[in-house]
């Protein structure tokens, strides 16, 4: 068995953190940043959720599949995740900390989707977006990230 823990514990590389979206309040769009503070709260500037929400994130690699199951335009901010990570498999992370930048968080797990994904990414969006919509996260040390900061498995 400490094989497959050893296995599980191993990653071919480093993420990258290719976006930075602020919500400044509930449903309004979302501002695009080129780096942020991250407080035990969540992102300075954000309307999030303290605690295990504090922050989400979403892979890159998942934004083709979502839009190939819907007719919408896939973009972080059309998902309203905080973060557009690439690189590195984040489902594999759940539990454990990351440290992207000078901040680490806890990945604590799946970000589920709204009902607004039907507005924003037309019939079935929300259908789409199951299973490929990020991550939460808690903040365990706050501090500055951004874009193209390394995402390190810890």
């Amino acid at each position: 068995m400490s094989y497959l823990r050893d296995l599980m514990q191993t990653h071919a590389r480093t993420g990258r953190l290719d976006w930075i979206g602020l919500r400044p309040a509930r449903r309004e769009d979302m501002s695009e940043v080129g780096d942020a503070m991250v407080s035990e709260g969540g992102l300075n500037g954000d309307h999030g959720r303290p605690g295990k929400r504090a922050v989400t994130l979403i892979q890159a690699e998942h934004l083709p599949v979502i839009a190939a199951l819907c007719d919408g335009e896939v973009t972080p901010a059309a998902l309203r995740r905080n973060l557009l990570v690439s690189g590195v498999n984040l489902a594999a992370l759940r539990g454990r900390n990351i440290r992207i930048g000078d901040a680490r968080l806890t990945l604590t797990g799946p970000c589920a989707p709204c009902s607004r994904m039907e507005e924003t990414l037309g019939t079935g969006g929300y259908s789409a977006v199951r299973h490929h919509g990020g991550w939460c996260a808690s903040v365990e040390e706050p501090g500055r990230i951004a874009l193209g900061d390394d995402v390190v498995p810890l």
